[in-house]
């Protein structure tokens, strides 16, 4: 399960990124926070609106961002990514402070941290082949999400308590000192052990070979049609949690900041389980795809918090599992010197989508109720395993035929195998 820390590079990189992503969710739950309670009148919309904000430029900067990931220096592109999320957060952590923050500010703040969370995300993604050896990318990739989920797991709970006891402003402070952690690992990463990746010599033409390459692998399609379903009107989280606690339960900022804190504890646990597995298995995305609709409808429809708790470590677990398991398959079949452009597709249409989805289920949530928002959440894991499992069902052949014919000779392998028995699955079934 913990394979990969025995190389000194990773084990370095994970202390990192724990510290920066505990950060990272302080804010998130901040920014929410304050969004929802102080600049608005528990408007959701206005959440969706900054969650939009965020991500969107991951669905126009995703092309270019994944070049640079192909053609540049991983490891100094990071370094400037995160110096850039550190200064965002200081400046927005003084405007609250100071009383001077504005609705609009956040909207600002958000757009800019998209900005550079669209270059980060797929040169951070792809950048964990290079402190690994291929045979634990699979396990490199479902660590990574154990250490983005057990800060989920952490920093909204202590944001819960620091914002009741001192105020918002100081959790973005904490966070911005907090990527410190992720800049001293890279600067204390032994270079010499890197496993080198090849770069792109410019030329012209390189963004529309990714596209090209994504479209020749109808597996990948699957995968990326399940992420954007799921990813768009999915994980919505926030909304999903802060309407429920607030709206429905008539809780406040702690209790908001211990259900997220729930729900990462199952996303946690489904991180450990994917990490356990030797390799990603298409299979196991079209499963967890329909666990996460069947569960996140029970959450809907729970009677009171303490069983919407307990509904939430459900969803967390096969939500990760699924979108664990889908990026180590991209990765693990995907050719080295694509990976960055095809990441960043994924990261495009995984996280890009919030702009559509989100501000959906947070008008949904506020003219319908949260229960309904969720069960559009539902609607997208069951509708994604439904879709796959039926193209598979009639095109099954075609896909075994044309399963990953660049990727390397044992991924090739697994992904026939698994689009194979999926396909076959369906087929007896229906």
């Amino acid at each position: 399960m913990f394979r990969s820390l025995r190389v000194f590079n990773y084990r370095l990189w994970f202390a990192g990124a724990l510290v920066s992503n505990t950060g990272a969710w302080m804010q998130r739950t901040a920014q929410d926070w304050i969004v929802l309670t102080d600049l608005t009148d528990r408007d959701a919309a206005a959440v969706g609106i900054t969650m939009a904000l965020q991500f969107g430029p991951l669905l126009l900067l995703a092309p270019v961002a994944g070049l640079m990931a192909d053609r540049f220096n991983r490891r100094t592109l990071l370094m400037w990514t995160q110096a850039a999320q550190f200064a965002l957060a200081i400046g927005l952590g003084l405007l609250v402070i100071f009383g001077h923050a504005q609705l609009w500010h956040v909207y600002a703040f958000a757009l800019a941290l998209g900005v550079a969370t669209a270059i980060d995300a797929p040169v951070r993604q792809s950048f964990v082949s290079e402190l690994v050896t291929d045979a634990d990318i699979s396990n490199a990739v479902a660590l990574n999400s154990t250490s983005f989920q057990s800060a989920r797991l952490i920093g909204p709970a202590v944001a819960g308590v620091l914002i009741a006891m001192i105020g918002a402003g100081p959790v973005f402070i904490i966070n911005g000192l907090s990527f410190a952690g992720v800049i001293l690992s890279l600067v204390f990463i032994r270079t010499s052990q890197l496993v080198a990746a090849p770069r792109l010599v410019k030329a012209k033409g390189q963004i529309r070979d990714g596209l090209r390459y994504v479209r020749s692998r109808p597996d990948t399609v699957l995968i990326l049609v399940m992420v954007f379903l799921v990813g768009t009107f999915g994980f919505n989280f926030p909304i999903f949690i802060s309407t429920m606690s607030t709206v429905e339960f008539g809780q406040g900022s702690a209790t908001f900041g211990l259900l997220s804190s729930i729900m990462a504890a199952g996303a946690v646990a489904g991180s450990l389980l994917a990490a356990r597995r030797e390799r990603a298995r298409f299979g196991v995305v079209v499963i967890a795809a329909a666990a996460f609709g069947v569960t996140c409808a029970v959450a809907a429809a729970s009677p009171n918090v303490w069983f919407f708790g307990v509904a939430l470590v459900a969803v967390g677990i096969s939500s990760l599992t699924m979108m664990n398991t889908a990026n180590a398959y991209v990765q693990t079949t995907t050719l080295p010197e694509m990976r960055g452009r095809v990441l960043a597709i994924y990261m495009a249409i995984f996280a890009g989508g919030t702009p559509i989805g989100a501000p959906i289920v947070g008008i949904v949530a506020n003219e319908l109720g949260p229960r309904w928002a969720l069960l559009i959440g539902a609607a997208s894991g069951l509708i994604a395993a439904a879709v796959t499992s039926v193209w598979l069902l009639r095109n099954r052949r075609r896909v075994v035929q044309d399963a990953p014919a660049e990727a390397p000779s044992e991924a090739r392998e697994l992904a026939t195998q698994e689009i194979a028995i999926v396909g076959a699955t369906a087929g007896r079934t229906s």
